[in-house]
């Protein structure tokens, strides 16, 4: 069993001994990441680049356990949909290097229609 399958297997455990399925329906999840995305954010906002390394180094705890619950969220969402999520990534991937190839973007924040 991959570590990807064995953490999805926590998550599913961990929910369903609470009895929390009832709760996790796609827009509520999609709902869940967009607010622990926000909490991420607000570690971030008002600071200058320089403020930011030095905070993210200074609340690097308090950083991981949101970023780890976007995670969380974000792979019981896929399993839920029958997503499998790296396979979706290595997907996106692609379609991201036909979209931004090399010649074109690099070194460039450009929308790809805009290349």
């Amino acid at each position: 069993m991959s570590e990807i399958s064995m953490i999805i297997e926590k998550i599913k455990k961990f929910r369903d001994e609470r009895d929390w399925m009832q709760f996790h329906d796609a827009k509520n999840m999609a709902v869940s990441i967009i607010l622990e995305a926000s909490e991420l954010l607000e570690h971030f906002q008002w600071k200058t680049t320089e403020e930011v390394e030095k905070y993210a180094r200074q609340n690097h705890a308090a950083i991981k356990d949101e970023i780890a619950d976007i995670a969380l969220y974000l792979f019981e969402l896929a399993d839920n949909l029958g997503i499998d999520l790296i396979a979706a990534m290595d997907e996106k991937l692609k379609k991201n290097e036909m979209k931004y190839p090399v010649e074109k973007a690099k070194g460039k924040h450009t929308k790809y229609n805009k290349l």
